[in-house]
């Protein structure tokens, strides 16, 4: 396998991740530009944190359609499985929106401050749709990816990108409406037309790779190993995310709260796009993995990427861009910017080590080893807590807290992985022979 080859299938799912993560700093350049920017921005800050934490057990769909889904009956049975996930995740977020437990998750659990908390909750109801869309686009886009069509997910991106974007620009341009209300109404219309836009493209497949439930001579799929491939991947996704609300809930009490919570968005949409490159790395490593020859050239590849990563990041940091992009594009008052640009130096080296991160969480996805990612993940968090805790007592800086406890997660995180990947196959050595755990 070439270089080139890897490239050309990771391009479109890096574009799409990066189309993707371009989507908060849009909607958030918008909020900052209206009535009450601080207050705004950090409510929509703990909107999105908190959808993406109730949809964090399907957001792994990805990963488990692409490395399962290979006729009709898996197609079916896999489609199933996610439409339970919709209807579960959906009244979840209704019980959070509507009812007296928007106010103990937000006020009490995060500790929100009351100007910021009244304006979470209508964004909330906005978005309780989120975690159903996202589901449904993920389930088709892994299908997608399994049988080579990475491009069609891109587009997919473009379409949500386009309507979301131009949602909340018209929102901010044409209506009186709060910064919250519209964020969230941007953020949901374009899930809505991504997801619209999966449904069309996966036709021709339906119509031809996926017409006929005989084609595959394996034995069927169960709804029983469908659970327990996907329930350590949703574990792990719900960990992952649940480091948002455990930041937001530290940045809460830490000093100078409601700027860092203002700043926090932005820094994480920032470390977001700094991190496309490597969040599209598993989905490849799985569909490219084919046998052992197959791991040397996948490894040289994801190596050479976290070095690109690395000089990438630091250039942004350490150049005018941060300052342009901050104050610029996003239009950040002076103290909430120049709070977010001088904690940037401490998040540096999250991009480079999630790129290494999810190579190796490819290669376990790949070989059917998902308690081990889910342990590892129990690793990240592990750390994460304790971090925060220390830092809650010490009184840390907010920001650079948040930056330690996600460096050393993910470190320790990594440190796992690799001497658990290690053991299913030995990827760090020149020549490479599958063997049993």
């Amino acid at each position: 396998m070439k270089q080139r080859d890897i490239f050309w299938f990771w391009l479109p799912l890096f574009a799409s991740w990066l189309l993707m993560t371009a989507e908060g700093p849009i909607v958030s350049a918008a909020i900052n530009r209206l009535p009450n920017e601080v207050i705004m921005l950090a409510a929509q800050g703990i909107v999105v944190s908190l959808s993406v934490t109730i949809e964090s057990p399907i957001i792994n769909l990805l990963a488990t359609s692409t490395a399962l889904v290979k006729d009709r009956a898996s197609y079916l049975l896999m489609r199933r499985f996610t439409v339970h996930w919709m209807v579960l995740l959906t009244a979840v977020s209704i019980l959070i929106a509507f009812t007296p437990a928007f106010d103990v998750v937000v006020r009490h659990w995060l500790g929100t401050p009351d100007a910021i908390a009244d304006w979470v909750r209508p964004g909330l109801q906005i978005m309780i749709f989120w975690s159903a869309a996202i589901a449904w686009r993920r389930f088709l886009q892994g299908v997608l990816i399994h049988f080579n069509q990475p491009r069609k997910m891109a587009w997919g991106t473009a379409v949500r990108l386009f309507t979301s974007g131009g949602t909340v620009i018209a929102l901010a341009a044409l209506t009186n409406l709060p910064g919250v209300v519209s964020g969230a109404t941007a953020l949901m219309a374009g899930v809505i037309a991504e997801a619209l836009y999966a449904t069309v493209a996966i036709r021709p497949l339906l119509q031809n790779e996926l017409a006929d439930s005989d084609k595959n001579d394996e034995t069927p799929l169960t709804y029983r190993e469908l659970f327990w491939f996907h329930i350590p991947l949703a574990g792990t996704a719900v960990m992952v995310l649940l480091v948002q609300p455990l930041v937001t809930f530290s940045l809460a009490r830490l000093d100078r709260p409601t700027e860092s919570l203002a700043a926090w968005p932005v820094i994480f949409q920032i470390m977001l796009m700094a991190r496309a490159a490597a969040l599209a790395l598993p989905e490849a490593v799985i569909a490219l993995t084919k046998g052992p020859d197959t791991y040397p050239p996948i490894r040289r590849f994801s190596l050479t990427l976290a070095g690109l990563v690395a000089v990438a990041v630091a250039l942004f940091t350490f150049s005018p861009l941060a300052r342009l992009y901050l104050f610029g594009v996003q239009d950040m008052t002076a103290d909430v910017g120049a709070l977010a640009q001088s904690s940037l130096v401490y998040f540096l080296p999250y991009p480079v080590l999630t790129v290494i991160d999810m190579w190796l969480r490819g290669v376990l996805i790949n070989g059917r080893k998902t308690t081990a990612v889910n342990i590892a993940m129990v690793v990240n968090m592990v750390i994460v807590v304790v971090v925060l805790v220390l830092g809650l007592a010490g009184q840390w800086p907010g920001l650079p807290t948040a930056a330690m406890a996600l460096n050393l997660s993910l470190l320790a995180e990594i440190i796992y992985l690799g001497w658990r990947t290690q053991r299913f196959v030995p990827i760090f050595s020149a020549k490479v022979a599958t063997r049993n755990t």
